[in-house]
């Protein structure tokens, strides 16, 4: 029987097939690491308060980045190149969401709108982060290779969604209400066409690797299809709602180092 657990558990048991799927994920979670660390030094003087939080979300992602590397290696296979067609985050940016790769690598400050902007792409992209982690989660928890790495992630990739709702929150109470939900439905509706986009082309992969038949790879893509279907209809709306977390201060302490959960 297809499922998602039985996918997944496809992809882990063969040597390539995870080899990519820890590639692709150590390869985004490190972008992420240095975009949030550029923007933390890049904070404008008037929002300086939220760069050690920005500094902490920066530092989880490089975290996860390593553990996905480490996990490689416990497995002695060296990571493998990305395919460009599954880069998520490059292929975000070239979609022009977020802030720019070629903005983050100059030393001009930041502005209150580019902050704006960086939490409402944040708030989108951690909703499908928390989502995709929340699955492994309660599937492979307990398993004896990945567990205690996917418990973690999942608990940080949820402590960054919260962060975002409480930010997002304070800065619409200033006046910014409008502007937020604007960018966070251009956001949300660019996301599901490149999530819809790298799904397939993993999946292809995927498919490549581990032989599967033209009926069960249609399916697949069926399915990948019929969700974005879901998302573009009414889906999206998910990642567009505000609500105070029950996390407050999510990332308002040091992050938690990955040799804890080796």
């Amino acid at each position: 029987m297809l499922s998602a657990k039985t996918l997944f558990q496809e992809i882990l048991d063969n040597d390539e097939s995870y080899r990519l799927f820890c590639s692709i994920a150590a390869s985004g979670e490190a972008q992420g690491g240095w975009e949030n660390a550029r923007i933390a030094a890049l904070v404008p003087e008037g929002r300086r308060e939220l760069a050690p939080r920005i500094v902490r979300h920066g530092a989880d992602e490089d975290k996860h980045g390593r553990i996905f590397n480490a996990l490689l290696k416990k497995r002695g296979l060296p990571p493998v190149e990305v395919p460009p067609e599954t880069d998520y985050t490059m292929l975000l940016e070239q979609q022009g969401i977020g802030l720019a790769h070629s903005r983050l690598r100059g030393e001009e400050r930041l502005t209150e709108r580019d902050i704006i902007t960086y939490l409402a792409h944040s708030r989108i992209t951690e909703q499908r982060a928390s989502e995709q982690m929340q699955l492994l989660r309660r599937y492979f928890a307990d398993h004896p290779d990945i567990g205690r790495a996917v418990k973690m992630i999942s608990n940080d990739e949820d402590n960054h969604l919260a962060y975002c709702h409480e930010e997002l929150l304070a800065l619409a109470r200033e006046g910014h209400g409008r502007t937020i939900q604007r960018i966070m439905r251009e956001c949300a509706l660019a996301e599901i066409r490149v999530y819809r986009d790298v799904s397939l082309a993993v999946m292809a992969n995927m498919g490549r690797i581990l032989g599967w038949s033209r009926p069960r790879a249609a399916v697949l893509a069926a399915g990948i299809h019929a969700v974005y279907a879901y998302e573009r209809l009414v889906g999206w709306r998910r990642m567009v709602t505000l609500e105070m977390p029950e996390r407050r201060n999510a990332l308002g302490s040091p992050a938690v180092p990955e040799h804890e959960y080796a």
